[in-house]
């Protein structure tokens, strides 16, 4: 028998799941059109929730259309990256070692194009 605990989703990966299907349809999308986009067996109310979740993060933005709302990215997959990684910068106090310890992993090509656009960002 199949645990309950194991058939659950990686965390963010319905998220990740809806924010693919709206820069993928290019338009604002009602939780109904999105659950039809997604196939994925959801419950409209699920992706409600997550379209909700979404709008509080400020990832999408919504516009009425007639009782309810249609939801559109606010953010292109790389702004929406650099958020993610500016939140968990924000969850730590101790920012000089978080972006120390960053640096210090990152390969050569990626910290070579890092002091670029820190040096472009200075001119």
């Amino acid at each position: 028998m199949t645990d309950a605990k194991d058939e659950r989703r990686p965390a963010g990966e319905l998220e990740a799941t809806v924010m693919a299907a709206l820069w993928a349809a290019g338009i604002p999308l009602t939780p109904s059109r999105m659950q039809l986009e997604l196939g994925s067996g959801l419950a409209r109310t699920t992706v409600t929730t997550i379209l909700s979740r979404l709008h509080e993060k400020g990832v999408v933005g919504r516009e009425r259309q007639g009782r309810g709302y249609a939801y559109f990215p606010v953010q292109d997959p790389q702004g929406l990256t650099a958020l993610r990684m500016h939140t968990e910068l924000d969850r730590d106090s101790d920012r000089e070692t978080v972006l120390a310890r960053f640096v210090a992993q990152l390969s050569p090509d990626d910290e070579r194009l890092l002091r670029d656009l820190l040096e472009s960002g200075e001119q």
